[in-house]
């Protein structure tokens, strides 16, 4: 028996005598703490994100190309590999080389790269956080922890309000990676050093249908 079996039989010798009639504490707990609303969650998640010190940009399907191509463009990026399921149409405004990735790429690889462009497979509004899940527009983890810049597109509907509503569309059996701004962490005086454990620059890149565009929303940086 291993450690989960155990624990888990002493959870239930411990629930052995308890009458059945007895039922369950009701969970009815708020879900979210925000108006459920596309443009309440999509200024929510612009702010937190920015607050993590993330870069965050707006634009439309039709503008995505040439947003991408500027923010490469702006960071001098040289290289920038492509996860397989990425949909290529997005880099063809991009002068920089692109890299296929497969199987073949190794850290050190990846290190000589200086950029990746990767979708999501959700974003959170009320914690700022993106969330990866290897999709095919996404590719494999080392992907997006090696290379120093990394461009996350998040389509408007992506974005949902909180963590217990992001958790039932997530597939627990894939890899997550869990993104709040770029990589950051704290020497032994609490300054704070970016890039360590990941990228040193993190562009946000959220593609508003054009409909919630026109309401006020226009196309924006921070």
């Amino acid at each position: 028996m291993n450690s989960r079996e155990t624990t888990l039989a002493r959870v239930r010798a411990a629930l052995r005598d308890v009458p059945a009639r007895e039922s369950a504490n009701p969970r009815d707990y708020r879900s979210c703490h925000v108006a459920d609303e596309p443009t309440v969650l999509l200024d929510l998640l612009h702010e937190n994100l920015v607050d993590y010190r993330a870069h965050v940009h707006r634009t439309t399907p039709a503008e995505l190309p040439a947003t991408l191509a500027r923010l490469l463009a702006a960071r001098n990026a040289r290289s920038v590999v492509v996860p397989a399921g990425l949909d290529r149409s997005w880099l063809r405004d991009v002068d920089s080389a692109l890299v296929s990735d497969n199987a073949t790429l190794t850290a050190e690889h990846l290190d000589d790269i200086d950029a990746v462009v990767t979708g999501c497979a959700l974003a959170i509004a009320e914690t700022g956080t993106i969330v990866l899940d290897a999709g095919p527009n996404q590719g494999r983890r080392a992907l997006t922890l090696v290379p120093d810049h990394h461009i996350c597109v998040v389509a408007a509907d992506q974005i949902v309000a909180s963590v217990p509503r992001a958790l039932p569309r997530l597939d627990p059996l894939r890899p997550q990676t869990w993104i709040s701004g770029p990589s950051a962490t704290s020497d032994i005086e609490l300054d704070r050093v970016e890039g360590v454990h990941g990228p040193r620059t993190l562009d946000v890149v959220v593609v508003i249908a054009p409909a919630l565009g026109e309401s006020g929303h226009h196309a924006t940086t921070t």
